[in-house]
């Protein structure tokens, strides 16, 4: 029994788990303050900006275009993305309590799994719609009209969640037991696996099967679009040319390498006992750092952004003159 209250019971001799503890970085006392401080200062920042890119699509004519729309809705993600995972930590670091029931574990990882299986379908979608503007421009206004652009972004979402949904009505049905401390900062599969006490075999295929859906496919796209995107470019004469055309999908590209790049690496790359520290490090750039690069990236790499964004503070101040 824990020795936080009561987080267990007894069912047919086993321990049954109703809550976990979370260890996230516990290990790191002397710098609870300034861990707090960090991941404080990184969600105020993106929550902010991206919700800033989302004004500013909305509100400026000039980015009502295909590219600005996925911005938008990628911003609109990230925001939700980050707010499943960091407000809980930030608690944590302020108050010491690192418990969470494991009905609120597994509601975490539903809503972080739904979103991240989006953030796949929509970055790939996003990687489409650069293919079809540098390779196919002349076709580019009817192969990504309104109705296209609306149908992947709101597939994106839908799959997101409906494949998670799938995982999680098998997840449910699990009991845990035992020890019921998790050594990361959040509710993730594989450690939530690892402390039930019922046949784990179908759900771990469920959710590799689903997984692989959600990630493979939109990565080998994103990689194809890529490849057809890079040929494309080396095919145009002029230099400046090629600057201003790879210019156009590079802040996607920084955005593609971040969160698919540290996604393999964490759960494609086999893990092993020594292993854990350095995939719980490397979650934190796909969970909290992905969401920070993307205003980053479309704010202070993109001239148009830049200028939409001078035209709002500009209108803004001008009527508080007023």
């Amino acid at each position: 029994m824990n020795n936080r209250g009561n987080v267990s019971y007894q069912v047919e001799n086993q321990t049954v788990t109703t809550e976990f503890l979370l260890l996230g970085f516990g290990d790191l006392h002397h710098l609870q303050i300034l861990l707090f401080l960090l991941f404080l200062l990184i969600y105020i920042v993106t929550v902010t900006g991206n919700l800033l890119i989302i004004l500013l699509v909305v509100a400026n004519q000039h980015l009502h275009t295909p590219m600005y729309f996925f911005i938008g809705n990628l911003s609109c993600l990230e925001t939700c993305y980050s707010s499943t995972l960091l407000p809980r930590m930030l608690v944590s670091f302020v108050n010491g309590d690192r418990t969470i029931s494991v009905s609120g574990c597994i509601a975490q990882f539903y809503f972080f799994g739904c979103l991240a299986g989006a953030e796949c379908f929509l970055l790939s979608a996003m990687s489409y719609d650069r293919y079809s503007a540098i390779c196919n421009p002349l076709h580019y206004p009817n192969i990504m009209n309104s109705k296209i652009c609306f149908i992947l972004a709101s597939s994106s979402w839908i799959g997101g969640f409906a494949v998670n949904t799938v995982i999680i009505s098998f997840m449910s049905q699990l009991t845990f037991c035992g020890p019921n401390e998790i050594d990361h900062f959040f509710c993730d599969f594989a450690p939530l696996m690892e402390h039930s006490c019922s046949d784990t075999y179908l759900v771990t295929v469920v959710d590799l099967s689903f997984s692989t859906i959600c990630a493979l496919p939109p990565f080998l796209l994103t990689l194809a679009s890529y490849i057809c995107i890079i040929a494309t470019i080396l095919r145009i004469p002029s230099t400046s040319g090629r600057q201003k055309t790879f210019s156009t999908c590079s802040s996607h590209l920084i955005v593609v390498t971040s969160f698919f790049g540290t996604l393999i690496l964490v759960y494609i790359v086999p893990s092993s006992p020594s292993a854990v520290d350095v995939k719980k490090i490397l979650s934190v750039f796909y969970t909290v750092l992905t969401p920070l690069v993307n205003p980053l990236v479309y704010s202070f790499r993109n001239k148009e952004v830049n200028i939409a964004f001078r035209k709002f503070t500009s209108k803004h101040t001008h009527f508080q003159k007023k």
